[in-house]
């Protein structure tokens, strides 16, 4: 797969998509990296299950940061 990585541009590697998802995060991606992220999600099995827990504990750490605020007042 790697011959074929370095033929295709837009091909990523489960490695580098996990990567992606996590800088996703903390930053906008170029549109390089975004296309590249779809188009291995597209064809991934195992990488959009790890997308949606890493949205899933985005969600309840968000939830849990306003957990004290509804009651300190």
């Amino acid at each position: 797969m790697n011959a074929l990585m370095k033929k295709l541009p837009l091909m990523r590697s489960c490695k580098e998509v996990t990567a992606l998802v996590i800088a996703r995060e903390d930053r906008d991606l170029p549109l390089a990296e975004q296309l590249a992220l779809r188009v291995h999600m597209a064809i991934c099995k195992a990488c959009p299950t790890f997308e949606r827990q890493v949205l899933t504990m985005r969600h309840a750490m968000k939830q849990w940061r306003n957990y004290g605020a509804d009651n300190d007042e």
